[in-house]
């Protein structure tokens, strides 16, 4: 795949950004990009995250023969692979001309600078020396894709061990890991590449460009540089001219950067060291941020259930029962305990009511009216009536004699006031037979 191409108005903008000294990303013109270190479960594995560009590093060591020229000089090698799922620029199956650029450039900075002693790894001279071999593999290009594998490679070394080896005569054993402790190897120092991007013939320069920024400047140059301010290879590229005091400018901008990334590769290695020391979890899947969307893992909430009483559980529990049997309840139908008396169901719609009796009510029956059939007429006699069938009321007996009808009502029985409910209705008879009574009685 080619690349794709890049618009009049996008160049512009970011042309007339930097003019402004103001970046796309929002960075100072010598800021670099959020950087991060992370270490594999092996020894010697690495991964550099500079923004969204990223560099896996590997190595490994094996046991080889000397270049005839240098017998007990062990080698270094360097491999970078471009993938076209790191960016649809890159081919599949051969190394591009950016690629053999790359290649070339760290072989420069690592090998020529001497930062590895290759002495170190000679087991028999002329016979038998260690091959160390560095695998740079580009996961995503965003720009600056230099100073990554610079950082990537130099980390890998200094955190790769390899096994221990004893010569005996004409025999050579290595031993392995679980054996024997692996040895570190020895490192002088640790170059660091620095990339600067030149715009308007060097008028502004940037430090750390992304893949926009590269598209659109005007010249580029590479400083690799050690925290002892030792230059260790320089390259330049693009049609401008640098003055003098512009590469001085950059070369003491690179100092810094250099100092600052090299106490951060020390760190991330003495926090390796402790987690691996004190059996702490570590490698890639410990590095991921599970606060992001994308992350695969998520922190555990603790629960803590010392203070958890008996009681609490108790009444959860008869608030499940409450709960499942309601359903039963509100499905009784009324039931009759006797005579005038009912037992009404559970409010289905929870309706709480003002007296505690309320489900339980007498119901006075009601009472048969009362016919009264008409007296025949008396003939009128001439004869005094007898004294047995005269009631004589005198005026005086009307305070004594109280007649009280009550008519019957579907009232309550409320035990607190001990009323009773439901009169009786007196006939006329009855009547009369009282009046008699309370007359005879006086």
């Amino acid at each position: 795949m080619r690349e794709s191409h890049f618009s009049t108005c996008e160049r512009n903008f970011i042309l007339q950004s930097i003019s402004k000294k103001l970046r796309i990303d929002g960075r100072q013109p010598y800021d670099y990009r959020r950087l991060k270190i992370t270490f594999g479960v092996e020894r010697g594995c690495c991964q550099v995250e500079l923004g969204k560009t990223r560099v896996l590093a590997q190595v490994t060591a094996t046991v080889g023969q000397p270049k005839p020229n240098r017998p007990t000089d062990g080698i270094l090698f360097v491999n970078v692979e471009l993938s076209p799922m790191a960016s649809p620029a890159f081919e599949p199956g051969r190394l591009s001309e950016f690629g053999v650029y790359v290649n070339r450039l760290m072989e420069r900075c690592l090998k020529e600078s001497r930062c590895l002693d290759t002495e170190s790894l000679c087991i028999v001279a002329g016979e038998k020396v260690w091959i160390i071999r560095i695998d740079l593999h580009v996961l995503n290009h965003d720009g600056n894709l230099i100073d990554s594998a610079s950082i990537a490679a130099i980390t890998s070394l200094a955190h790769f061990r390899r096994p221990d080896v004893e010569v005996s005569g004409d025999e050579v054993t290595v031993y392995p890991v679980e054996e024997r402790e692996p040895i570190a190897l020895s490192l002088h120092h640790m170059p660091i590449c620095v990339s600067f991007a030149f715009f308007q013939e060097g008028k502004y320069v940037l430090v750390d460009p992304t893949e926009k920024e590269e598209k659109v400047m005007d010249g580029k140059m590479v400083i690799g540089m050690n925290k002892y301010r030792e230059i260790c290879t320089l390259q330049m590229a693009g049609d401008m001219l640098l003055m003098h005091e512009q590469i001085l400018r950059c070369s003491n901008i690179a100092v810094v950067k250099v100092t600052e990334i090299t106490e951060l590769i020390q760190k991330a290695l003495e926090n390796d060291k402790q987690a691996r020391a004190t059996g702490a979890k570590f490698g890639f899947a410990e590095s991921m941020e599970p606060q992001k969307i994308t992350a695969m893992k998520k922190n555990l909430a603790e629960v803590n259930m010392e203070n958890l009483k008996s009681s609490e559980v108790n009444l959860l529990a008869e608030n499940i029962s409450d709960d499942s049997s309601s359903e039963s309840d509100s499905s009784e139908s009324i039931r009759l305990w006797g005579a005038g008396t009912a037992k009404l169901g559970r409010n289905s719609s929870d309706i709480s009511s003002s007296d505690d009796n309320s489900e339980v009510m007498e119901l006075s029956p009601p009472h048969p009216a009362v016919a009264v059939p008409p007296r025949p007429a008396k003939p009128k006699s001439t004869l005094p009536p007898a004294e047995s069938d005269i009631i004589n009321i005198d005026d005086d007996s009307e305070d004594d004699v109280k007649v009280i009808q009550k008519t019957p009502d579907f009232a309550q029985k409320d035990e607190s006031s001990g009323d009773e409910a439901g009169g009786q209705k007196l006939t006329l008879r009855e009547l009369l037979m009282a009046l008699k009574k309370k007359k005879c009685s006086q």
